[in-house]
């Protein structure tokens, strides 16, 4: 079976790439650039837009399987082309579909809800390598600084997501589910760095900021108003249950999900 893996260069959709060549599987890969896609070269990579359908069109035809994004850029914005997309996946025979789905319930999932596709809608609740955001900061100062410090997150391991969508697309059986796919505990931001300080061995801290010492770090580094005000917003906001593990990664896959403690150490290199 011929494979599609939209968002193919993003951090997520790299990961599951590779997982299904691991597997065996005819993989093709959709981008906007296809230049600069630098994807293993048993890839078929090839150009188009998820908000120009007809661009889109060519890629589908032969494949089995779509890995899906409900959201395109770094504004996750919802795809308001969701329902022609479907359209032409059902039209040239796709019979299975994955959504990465970012917590909204946008025009994508509606048209699969709406379509005789085999669906699954996926949602990751935060991966663990977001953490490596911090990287810079503990190099240097040997500290993590954020707001909302008792916030707790089930992060995943993007090889373990990347599983879950590969069993899925190659397999089957999950049609018409939608599932939080999380690592095994919920840990706040101080939990993850005392676990980088295990891996790396340095004494590493970490400080709570208020929401106006947060605004005023994150303009010392660049960031944008709008991106200030929506970080502290989803933070402020978070819900209870994102600290809540689930049983997704071992249901579908038959293997424990990994730990944050097993990722640090995984990766203490890129903290030192």
């Amino acid at each position: 079976m011929t494979i599609l893996v939209t968002g193919a260069t993003g951090t997520i959709g790299s990961a599951v790439v590779e997982e299904l060549l691991r597997r065996g599987h005819r993989v093709r890969a959709l981008t906007r650039d296809a230049a600069a896609a630098n994807l293993p070269g048993d890839v078929e990579v090839v150009e188009g837009d998820l908000t120009e359908p007809e661009t889109v069109e060519p890629a589908l035809r032969g494949v089995t399987a779509v890995h899906l994004l409900s959201a395109t850029g770094s504004d996750v914005i919802p795809l308001a082309t969701g329902p022609r997309l479907v359209e032409l996946a059902r039209r040239a025979g796709v019979r299975r579909v994955t959504v990465l789905a970012t917590g909204t319930d946008g025009p994508v999932e509606q048209a699969l809800r709406e379509s005789d596709l085999e669906w699954t809608v996926l949602l990751p609740i935060d991966v663990m390598s977001n953490t490596l955001g911090w990287a810079q900061s503990i190099r240097d100062a040997a500290v993590v600084e954020e707001p909302y410090g008792a916030r707790r997150t089930a992060s995943v391991d993007i090889a373990d997501f990347a599983a879950v969508v590969a069993t899925v697309l190659a397999n089957g059986g999950h049609a018409g589910k939608s599932y939080r796919v999380t690592g095994p505990e919920g840990l706040t931001p101080a939990d993850k760095v005392r676990a980088i300080s295990a891996a790396t061995g340095r004494e590493l801290g970490f400080t709570e900021l208020t929401d106006e010492q947060a605004r005023g770090l994150w303009r010392s580094q660049g960031w944008p108003e709008e991106g200030i005000d929506f970080m502290l917003t989803m933070w402020a906001t978070v819900p209870a249950t994102v600290g809540v593990p689930t049983s997704v990664v071992q249901d579908v896959t038959g293997r424990q999900p990994r730990t944050f403690a097993d990722w640090a150490a995984e990766n203490a290199s890129l903290f030192v």
